[in-house]
């Protein structure tokens, strides 16, 4: 069942919902550095945030908006400052960790790396965990929406419970209001930076995240009641927030479950920190390797 569903939605856009608030500006603490051989990393201070929760929400069978709740990040978030760039993704092909991208699509090595599906990413990230023996992540929908901060914009909408297609209008109307046909892979920078000095936020580049598509049920406070994962299907993060199909790498080809498709699929990862005994775990296998 679960691949019957994968393939409709590669063929297919269903309505989609809300994505994170507009954040007032945080006050960071900001760290751009390499972690070994590692990527240019920002590190974001624990701070607060109001999120629309990600997903499709139902009240009494009728379309709903997703619920406002307000997070709080205890831990300083490691993220890096740019997407993984071309350059770096074909260093894990070369080194077998990853699949290449498909014929025809050719992205210069200071660019990010486009048209990349989920199950792409997942596997760049165990490769640069293995070769930098640290632990590298996709972010969460609620994390990147934090590391976004200003970049970012409430996109929920009311609904008509009259006539919910009325939603889905406006939302298409706005999201096409962008320039369709910019799918360049642009130099970093282009995009800007924002208050935490992460760059090319909310530009042509959706950057998936792990968090899974979820169908759920609010009662009449908008409270969550139940809800329905399906991880065939992932958030991807960008100028709007977008459902696409895991497997899927230029969404424009099919595979968007969220209005207009995003322009190109690439990512960034987090960093989780590092304990002492896999640091030194770590270090000991290097040295062997270097004797042998």
């Amino acid at each position: 069942m679960l691949i019957a569903f994968k393939l409709k939605l590669a063929v297919a856009c269903a309505a989609g919902l809300a994505g994170p608030l507009a954040l007032a500006p945080l006050v960071s603490d900001v760290a751009n550095r390499r972690a070994g051989d590692g990527p240019a990393l920002v590190e974001i201070a624990p701070g607060a945030m109001s999120y629309r929760a990600a997903g499709d929400f139902t009240r009494g069978n009728r379309q709903a908006e997703a619920p406002l709740v307000s997070l709080r990040f205890r831990k300083p978030l490691a993220i890096m400052q740019h997407q993984v760039s071309s350059a770096d993704y074909q260093l894990c092909v070369r080194d077998g960790g990853c699949r290449a991208l498909d014929r025809g699509v050719v992205v210069a090595p200071d660019r990010p790396a486009v048209q990349v599906s989920w199950h792409d990413a997942e596997s760049y990230a165990a490769w640069l965990s293995r070769r930098t023996g640290e632990h590298y992540r996709l972010p969460t929908d609620e994390e990147w929406a934090f590391a976004a901060g200003s970049k970012f914009r409430d996109d929920g909408l009311p609904v008509d419970t009259s006539d919910p297609s009325k939603r889905w209008i406006s939302r298409y109307e706005r999201e096409s209001d962008r320039d369709l046909s910019d799918t360049a892979a642009y130099p970093f920078g282009k995009f800007g930076v924002n208050e935490h000095g992460v760059l090319d936020l909310a530009g042509n580049v959706w950057e998936w995240t792990s968090t899974c598509f979820v169908r759920s049920r609010v009662d009449e406070a908008g409270r969550a009641e139940r809800s329905t994962a399906n991880c065939g299907v992932r958030v991807a993060e960008g100028a709007h927030r977008a459902y696409v199909t895991d497997f899927i790498r230029d969404a424009r080809a099919g595979g968007c479950a969220a209005g207009v498709p995003p322009a190109n699929l690439g990512f960034r990862l987090v960093r989780e920190p590092k304990s002492w005994v896999a640091g030194v775990a770590h270090r000991v296998s290097k040295a062997l390797s270097a004797r042998s």
